[in-house]
């Protein structure tokens, strides 16, 4: 069995994580907890970790079993297979939040102007700043050696 990344309508990780585990399917969808400000209160709600993301852990061959569940779009996809995710990874999300009130926990995307380290593919190791931030890619500035980086997401 391994674990694998679900993607989900915006907004419905909690719900369709809810619909899993009825359905007798094992996931997990990492929440953190934020003070957020209204106009006549603050108030500590559950968010999740990850925007649109759920993790079910499945055989192989029960992979359909999530689209019985409303608010499932499709798996997250990596080199043209369904993304897994080690075990060794999610227990590291979970003691991760789970040590959450020692210090704050937020995700924020790549800006313009940051300092990264790309992490895979021929240019694996080299330092980068990011250039342009679109829905679809990042432009990247690869200084090292002089050239400019276009990177599609999936």
């Amino acid at each position: 069995m391994n674990w694998y990344v679900v993607y989900t309508k915006p907004k419905w990780e909690k719900k369709v994580a809810e619909q899993l585990t009825q359905k007798g399917i094992e996931c997990y969808c990492p929440l953190m907890t934020q003070v957020r400000q209204w106009t006549d209160r603050k108030k500590k709600v559950e968010v999740p970790l990850f925007n649109s993301y759920v993790f079910v852990h499945l055989d192989e061959a029960d992979r359909n079993l999530v689209f019985q569940v409303t608010g499932v779009v499709r798996y997250l996809f990596w080199l043209g297979k369904p993304a897994v995710v080690l075990d060794q990874e999610i227990n590291t999300i979970k003691e991760w939040l789970g040590a959450s009130d020692q210090y704050e926990v937020s995700l924020t995307p790549l800006q313009v102007g940051d300092r990264i380290k790309v992490a895979s593919g021929p240019f694996k190791s080299q330092s980068a700043i990011v250039q342009e931030v679109g829905k679809s890619h990042y432009m990247l500035i690869l200084e090292s050696i002089g050239c400019v980086l276009k990177m599609k997401l999936k």
